[in-house]
């Protein structure tokens, strides 16, 4: 479906771990263990089982793109659950519903194809990170209806296609739990009921106890 990225790094994580970068890492004492797990297994640079499972949970993402002149962009995206699509081992998509009719991520995209996804699990403290190229494709009939959600009112505008190029799991720390409305309403309502029905039984136990 689209074009696969040919890489000329020795390792996927060069793709963020420049020259500059490697230095900084070497200053501070954590480059030899980088080079190490490089050198043993290193990034992923495809969609693995574990991975298509943590994207299907999602309902939101942050995507970063630049445009010619380097200016980044930090854009939310949210939709129904799983509508990140994983199309295959080194291809996702997604729905661009209508939003505020800025296009920055678009028009970036049209001059710099270069941009990341940023996951976040926050109840269960996991993050990842994907880096890639992505497209904006229009007049996609069929893969337009691969990506959208039947019953989610809002009107696609167009698809995002993202080419995997390397993918890292990161650090849990400093990430504060925050639990989703939808997963927290029913344990409560069902706490509420059960304190209910404990209050009446008392009550009534009082009453019996009182005549």
């Amino acid at each position: 479906m689209t074009a696969r990225l040919v890489s000329t790094l020795a390792s996927p994580s060069d793709v963020v771990f420049t020259p500059s970068v490697k230095a900084r890492q070497e200053e501070n004492g954590s480059r030899a263990g980088y080079a190490n797990f490089e050198a043993s297994r290193g990034w992923e640079s495809r969609v693995t089982p574990i991975l298509a499972e943590f994207i299907a949970a999602q309902t939101s993402f942050y995507m970063a793109t630049a445009n010619a002149q380097g200016q980044p962009y930090m854009q939310h995206r949210g939709g129904p659950r799983g509508f990140l699509h994983v199309l295959d081992e080194q291809t996702l998509a997604f729905a661009d519903y209508a939003g505020n009719k800025q296009y920055i991520t678009a028009g970036n995209l049209d001059e710099n194809p270069k941009a990341q996804l940023f996951l976040m699990d926050y109840a269960n403290a996991q993050r990842v990170k994907i880096w890639g190229e992505a497209k904006v494709v229009t007049g996609d009939q069929e893969l337009t209806a691969r990506v959208s959600s039947p019953d989610y009112a809002a009107k696609v505008e167009r698809v995002i296609v993202f080419t995997l190029k390397a993918w890292d799991a990161n650090c849990p720390k400093h990430i504060p739990q925050l639990l989703k409305a939808e997963d927290v309403i029913p344990v409560i309502r069902e706490r509420d009921q059960k304190i209910a029905a404990l209050e009446s039984r008392l009550k009534a136990l009082e009453e019996k106890l009182m005549s």
